[in-house]
Parts: structure tokens; C-alpha cells; sequence
């Protein structure tokens, strides 16, 4: 069986226009296409929050190295952007081991997530910890204790490092959900211009 899921929400070609500029003006090579469909990281998640799919939206793709620092200086370059009423979305997964996901809930698993995860909240809402050691915490990521059992593959993490380079300081909210049995955190920034 094949699920089709759409959400025919509009592009935004001047937005897109303004993002590309940021990032070229930043010394990072970007291109546009016009051609390729929105991924699920980012239909989903609007289908849920905009289900008549009446605001225009841009995707922008992770850098194929997949390298943290790289996509923290991403949101550091959409700093540029003055844009009134702009949602960014860092669509992913605070914990993405699917194997762990299908596999029989253990101590060890849950104390492995639990762990990652309260490293994670400290690393994204510690009011108390500077921005050069929480940038530093972030583009080292895979330091952190089980980081690698959490996350075999780092593409549902870099979202977020591209919204706290967009931010710069401590999230203000931050919410714990429980989904298939592991712990996963949201975090919110509010950018104001």
C-alpha cells in the first residue's frame, strides 16, 4: 500500500531569492531549484500546523558534508534576512535511531535517549552558558554522551543547528514529548526584528 500525502502549499520566489543572496553573501555556495518538490521534513509538520496550505513556503536543503559547524553558519547567514512574519522551521528528530525506534524498550536504551536528550535541552536552553561554548557544544555534537547511538546519521539533528545559528542565544521554550517509547525535544526561538 502507498500512502500519498499532498499539501499543494505555494512557493515563494522572492523569499527564495533573498535566502540564496544571504548565503552567497556569507561565502557559501547555494543554488535554487525551482523543479524539486518539498520533502516530507517540511510538509508534514506544516500539513498538521497549516492544513489549507495557504502560506507560501521555501525548503532549503542540508549541505550534502553534513558538517554542524556548516549548518550553524547557515542560520548565522539567515541572520541577514528582513523578512516581517518568517517561521523557520528546523524540521527533525532530536532522537533518530530507527533500529532503537523497532527494537524491545531496555533500561539501556531508555537511559541512552534520556541522557543524549537532557545533554541536548542543556546545550539549546542553559541561560547560564555562554554562545562560544554552546556553538562549540552544537558543532561537537557527536561528543556528547550516547550522541552517536541517538543519532547513527546526523541529518534529523542539523535542523536545529541551523535554527540556533539563526537565534544565537538560549531557546526560550522547550518541550519533551514522548514518540515510539523515546524521549525527543522541541525547541523554540523567537527572532525578533
Amino acid at each position: 500500500m502507498r500512502l500519498e500525502v499532498f499539501h499543494p502549499c505555494p512557493g515563494e520566489p522572492a523569499l527564495a531569492q533573498l535566502i540564496h543572496q544571504a548565503l552567497e553573501q556569507a561565502g557559501m555556495p547555494a543554488r535554487l531549484d525551482a523543479r524539486r518538490g518539498f520533502d516530507h521534513g517540511m510538509f508534514v509538520p506544516l500539513k498538521l500546523m497549516y492544513p489549507k496550505a495557504d502560506i507560501p513556503c521555501v525548503q532549503l536543503s542540508l549541505v550534502d558534508s553534513l558538517d554542524a559547524a556548516t549548518h550553524l553558519a547557515i542560520g548565522k547567514a539567515l541572520q541577514a534576512l528582513d523578512v516581517d512574519g518568517l517561521l523557520a522551521i528546523g524540521s527533525g528528530f532530536s532522537f533518530h535511531n530507527m533500529q532503537a525506534f523497532l527494537a524491545p524498550a531496555t533500561a539501556d536504551i531508555q537511559a541512552r535517549n534520556q541522557t543524549f536528550e537532557a545533554w541536548l535541552e542543556t546545550t539549546c536552553a542553559d541561560a547560564q552558558m555562554h554562545e562560544a561554548q554552546r556553538t562549540e557544544r552544537l558543532t561537537h555534537w557527536d561528543r556528547a554522551p550516547h550522541a552517536r547511538f541517538c543519532h547513527p546519521r546526523e541529518e534529523q539533528l542539523l535542523p536545529l543547528h541551523v535554527c540556533y545559528g539563526l537565534a544565537e542565544r538560549p531557546s526560550e521554550t522547550h518541550v519533551s514529548a514522548t514518540i515510539l517509547g523515546k524521549q525527543a525535544g522541541m525547541f523554540y526561538w523567537r527572532v525578533a526584528r
